[in-house]
């Protein structure tokens, strides 16, 4: 929901849409199908209604019809029950249900009385938590309500925490049953729970040794162990105080299936079963990524996670196929139209035909490579890539303007690599205790990013998209503004090098995003010091390459980008589609299309003294040079940085130089005389794996060098800033005119075109009667025949409209409730399930009267002249449709209720004691024989 004028995002063709007027963010939605509203649930907790059948005029925001005050915080879930009602779910355990009777009284009002509509409704609430409080003890979990869920199959309703569960009946509105994700049953005594006193001694880590012993340890022993012990002591504190502590199995998502059975996803991956009682039937694991949305469509569920993973399951959990669908989180799953269209975190949209993986995917992929050529395009982008190790110092504008700011006139994108951004023992113990709670950074860190954005001219020129800083380590991205449209999904990740694998004074920090669709990797090092340490830096190197991990696989990001689906995307029957990665071993960098490594690698000159090296920089003999560089005699025995490739050095060694003083005099002459060293590098891996490959969709990213040099103007660190200018060619799919390709083979292909015919076939079915006629407490069994011998039948049944009979001979105006629900009077269960071949299915319809105890004098209703003395009727929709029918075909049943004065006396404990059983049967629906 935003505001304003249209703002083109570049798919129109494909998908044009209008926007709303501007609102409170929208936190979820619903359709109702009987009054043709669209519900969404806000930030500041109204509930808001749209019509779904208004003109809609271009360019102009569409407005909300009526709302009202839900919550006092978001709403967070909502669900419309079997009997039309409104159950909203907010912060702190709170379930309202708003009845349908004061929803339809506030929709019949006239515009200019939206104001009284809202009082109407918001007078009518019924506060569930409330009601299931006694004496302050409540019976039901004070979590947040991240779900509602209305079981049509038995007319109940789920409200969903991350960990814990309430089931109630929809018509009574009567707590059944509160569960943990156990199944196990909960006897709740809600109360205000006190965070544990945190001591604040494990705050007072003192860097100071108490004995002889402790001295005789030796300064970096010493060292490590304070920066582990205060690293340890922030890390208790933060946990003991409750702060960020990671809970691997929430519940993330939840659906009815076809058949009736609840399933619910986990933060873990995990997926469990559940009968329409609460009692947990089968777990199920067959992705370790956490678990964001679900759909379903006859005999098949669909899932979707973290990953950008879908998997289609069967109804018993069986997998039959997975695919990657996004590069990002799927949080939304829907069936339309024959598809199950999937939403990602960015926006992107995408649909498989229903029935994949089948025979026609095979026919489309063959169809669009073949066409290839008229989607492929190709664009030039150039990348500045900078790295400075700059000594716990800070530079000045000029000193950035001339690395950084008088180099990007012809650059799209900027990546700067620091190193030592900030050090010392203090600062090291915590951010490591930091980086175990998932924060990162540093106001030394902010400052960098601040000041290199001043030289970039962002804000106007550039736009800073992201950063990583882990200690001393920082990493940060610039995109040119005409790029960022085609720019995103910027990932991070770290690894620690230092003392005990730990600590950031050493290590990589790492930046992936896409580019037109290819996937690019920049981390930034800083590897072990020392003349003799190379053994350690070819070890940091192998360790920062195979442990760097992104929130998503990279191997999600790759797949996302190739097949032939009107995603682009191809579902597969694969065995492996249950793992996390396609290739277990292989690490996340090795994935993408590009990757940079730039830092402080610390290589240094070998077989050559100071002097020497003075003489030799002072003379420009470079090439003698690089015979005694390390990282060049390593990488050409293939033990590190392999695959990768360097421009020629031409620039004079950029490490170690005094602070302060200019040109080449500057290199260290104190009492160590630190030979002089190409420590500062940067080094890069394209998809070519021959240098005369061409830019194509099979080798989408070509990169070659434009400049490679020092600053050696620059004088404030003991480092020369280092820049890499990249030229890139990067092929990728024009999705507008892939679409257009798709759509002509889909209606131009006859294999294709009887295919999809095929899947508009529901099996022949027989219901008993077209009408019904019900007395008070009348029950009526209706017969689903399905008259097949060979397909699954599955129906639901709904309430098309209830209209009140009058004395005179009108035409009867049916009036649907929400979601096309049932008027209270009426049970119909089971209202959904499947039917097996040659098999019958037994429906039963009940009419219930449905007053509170105390409306009853001597067993008669006090209000004789309300609506419900008068006959009643209205009509059954029943349903049906295949495993994968693309089609439907509907039966309707007339029912009507003859009132009778004489028949409505009441035994009310026979009352009671059926609604207690409630909730005691129908776990899968077993009416079938």
């Amino acid at each position: 929901m935003v505001s304003g004028r249209r703002a083109p995002r570049g798919d129109e063709d494909a998908a044009p849409y209008f926007e709303s007027a501007n609102t409170s963010p929208t936190i979820c939605m619903m359709v109702d199908q009987g009054t043709k509203l669209v519900w969404t649930g806000h930030k500041d907790g109204k509930i808001r209604s749209w019509k779904m059948d208004q003109n809609f005029s271009d360019g102009t925001p569409f407005k909300e019809g009526f709302s009202w005050q839900a919550h006092r915080g978001p709403v967070l879930s909502m669900a419309i029950s079997f009997y039309g009602d409104i159950w909203s779910g907010s912060e702190g355990g709170i379930i309202r249900l708003w009845p349908w009777e004061s929803i339809e009284k506030s929709l019949s009002l006239s515009p200019e009385e939206r104001r009284m509509s809202a009082l109407l409704v918001e007078r009518s609430v019924v506060d569930l938590r409330a009601q299931v409080t006694v004496n302050g003890v409540c019976n039901i979990s004070s979590s947040d309500v991240k779900y509602l869920l209305s079981d049509h199959v038995r007319a109940k309703i789920w409200a969903v925490g991350s960990q814990s569960f309430s089931l109630w009946n929809a018509r009574t509105r009567e707590l059944i049953k509160v569960f943990n994700i156990e199944g196990q049953i909960e006897n709740r005594v809600e109360m205000p729970s006190s965070q544990e006193q945190v001591v604040e001694d494990e705050m007072n880590v003192k860097f100071v040794s108490k004995s002889k012993k402790d001295k005789s340890q030796g300064f970096l022993q010493r060292s490590r162990n304070a920066i582990m012990g205060a690293a340890d002591a922030v890390r208790r504190v933060a946990k003991g105080a409750g702060a960020f502590v990671e809970d691997t199995k929430k519940t993330e998502a939840i659906l009815i299936a076809t058949d009736g059975i609840i399933w619910t996803g986990c933060s873990n991956g995990l997926l469990i079963q559940w009968d329409g009682n609460g009692n947990r039937l089968l777990d199920l694991a067959h992705h370790p990524s956490a678990v964001q949305c679900f759909c379903t469509h006859g005999s098949r569920i669909w899932v979707g996670y973290l990953s950008g993973l879908i998997q289609v399951l069967d109804l018993e959990g069986n997998l039959i196929a997975g695919w990657v669908a996004h590069n990002e989180p799927v949080i939304r799953l829907v069936i339309g139209n024959g598809y199950v269209f999937s939403l990602a975190t960015h926006g992107g949209i995408r649909g498989w035909n229903i029935s994949s993986p089948a025979p026609i995917d095979n026919i489309l992929r063959t169809e669009l490579s073949e066409r290839k050529d008229l989607y492929t395009r190709q664009e030039n982008i150039r990348i500045l890539i900078g790295t400075w190790n700059v000594g716990q110092g800070r530079a000045t504008h000029n000193a950035l303007m001339s690395w950084l700011g008088s180099a990007v006139s012809d650059v799209d994108i900027v990546v700067v690599g620091l190193q030592e951004v900030e050090m010392g023992a203090g600062f090291l113990a915590m951010s490591a205790a930091k980086e175990t709670v998932g924060l990162e950074g540093s106001s030394v860190g902010q400052w960098w990013q601040d000041h290199i954005g001043k030289a970039l001219d962002e804000g106007s020129a550039f736009e800073r998209v992201g950063s990583r800083q882990l200690a001393a380590l920082l990493i940060a991205i610039w995109v040119r503004k005409n790029l960022r449209t085609h720019v995103g999904d910027l990932d991070v990740g770290a690894v620690a090098c230092g003392l005990g694998r730990a600590i950031g004074n050493k290590g990589g920090v790492s930046l992936r995003l896409r580019v037109f669709d290819r996937i690019m990797c920049f981390t930034n090092c800083h590897l072990a010091a020392h003349l003799e340490a190379v053994n350690r830096r070819n070890a940091d190197f192998d360790h920062i390459f195979r442990t760097m991990s992104f929130t998503r696989s990279s191997n999600f990001f790759n797949n996302a980008n190739v097949g032939v689906n009107s995603s682009s995307n191809q579902p597969t029957r694969d065995k492996n589609a249950s793992t996390d990665k396609p290739d277990e071993g292989r690490p996340d960098l090795a994935e993408a299309d590009m990757v940079v490594f730039t830092g402080d690698f610390n290589y240094r000159l070998f077989g050559i003294t100071y002097d020497e090296a003075r003489d030799l920089v002072s003379q420009r003999s470079f090439d003698w040079l690089r015979e005694k560089d390390q990282l060049r005699n390593e990488m050409k025995a293939g033990k590190v940085f392999q695959g990768m490739r360097e421009a020629l050095i031409r620039f004079p060694p950029t490490y170690k130089f005094e602070k302060g003083k200019p040109g080449l005099g500057g290199y260290d002459s104190g009492e160590k005389k630190r030979i002089p060293a190409w420590c500062d590098r940067v080094l890069y891996r394209d998809n070519r794996t021959a240098p005369t490959k061409e830019c194509s969709l099979e080798c989408p990213v070509i990169a070659s060098i434009v400049q490679y040099e020092a600053c050696m103007d620059v004088t404030e660190s003991d480092h020369k800033p280092v820049r890499c200018k990249l030229n890139l060619d990067i092929a990728h799919v024009d999705k507008s005119v892939r679409r257009q390709e798709f759509g002509t083979i889909l209606q131009t292909n006859e294999t294709i075109r009887s295919n999809l015919e095929a899947l508009r076939f529901v099996p022949e079915t027989n219901v008993s009667t077209n009408k019904i006629s019900l007395q008070n407490q009348d029950t009526f069994n209706l017969k689903i025949t399905n008259k097949s011998g060979e397909e699954t039948v599955f129906y639901h049944i709904l309430c098309e409209g209830q209209s009140t009979i009058k004395e005179e001979e009108a035409a009867p105006d049916y009036r649907p409730r929400g979601s096309l629900g049932f008027p209270r009077w009426l049970e119909v269960t089971p209202a959904a399930g499947m039917i097996k071949p040659d098999q019958v299915a037994d429906i039963s319809v009940h009419h219930e009267e449905f007053h509170k105890l105390e409306e009853f004098v001597e067993g008669i209703p006090q209000s004789w002249w309300s609506e419900d003395t008068r006959d009643k009727e209205l009509i059954l929709l029943v349903i049906v449709r295949g495993s994968c029918s693309t089609d439907l075909k509907t039966h309707r049943v007339n029912v009507r209720h003859c009132f009778s004065g004489s028949s409505l006396r009441i035994d009310s404990s026979t009352n009671a004691s059926r609604r207690s059983q409630e909730g005691s049967t129908h776990n899968r629906p077993s009416n079938i024989r």
